[in-house]
């Protein structure tokens, strides 16, 4: 008996380890649960946008809002670019009228001066979209004879719709403001007659 008694004895001893045990697996598994949950939004809430901090190193991919941020500033600055390009071909364009109008009277009228100012303005506005700032004009490449100058004016002009054309929107370009702010300083010593 005392072998039956012993084997009931270890099966009772073990049976209440293998009890304890489960108790005590099952306790921390619904602890750790418990203690996650408290840090997790419920899913009724939705989660707050001011939680993200803009300095976060991980970007946010796939977010919808993010995306539609990104393609309206991509949309944006496409059309600030095509918008500088056709300033471009608009300066262009009036100093090609300039030079025909001058040859033909050997004077500029008021619409003629109109169109000066509108070549000075849409030039200071591409110095400025390219990254430059106002700048005094250099006036050692100026011809004397306005004939002369106001081809200049019309070469320059044209030069600049090339470049502008060429930079690509996301690059400052250094040769766009320089000649830039040479055209400025023939349109002001032009207008300036």
């Amino acid at each position: 008996m005392d072998r039956r008694g012993n084997q009931a004895c270890s099966f009772r001893y073990a049976r209440a380890i293998f009890l304890a045990l489960s108790i005590l697996l099952l306790g921390s598994v619904g602890a750790n649960g418990q203690a996650r949950s408290g840090t997790l939004p419920s899913p009724g809430e939705p989660p707050s946008i001011d939680s993200k901090k803009p300095d976060s190193p991980q970007p946010d991919f796939g977010s919808p809002e993010s995306e539609m941020r990104a393609r309206l500033i991509l949309k944006a600055e496409k059309k600030q670019y095509d918008e500088n390009v056709a300033r471009a071909r608009e300066a262009s364009e009036l100093a090609t009228q300039l030079v025909d109008a001058y040859e033909a009277k050997k004077v500029f009228n008021s619409g003629d001066g109109k169109k000066l100012e509108r070549l000075e303005k849409l030039t200071k506005r591409i110095r400025n979209e390219a990254g430059g700032s106002e700048t005094e004009p250099d006036a050692k490449d100026i011809p004397g004879v306005l004939e002369a100058a106001v081809k200049q004016v019309a070469e320059l002009a044209d030069d600049l719709r090339k470049l502008v054309e060429k930079t690509p929107r996301h690059v400052i370009s250094a040769s766009v403001i320089d000649q830039a702010n040479k055209l400025l300083g023939l349109i002001q010593h032009v207008r300036g007659r």
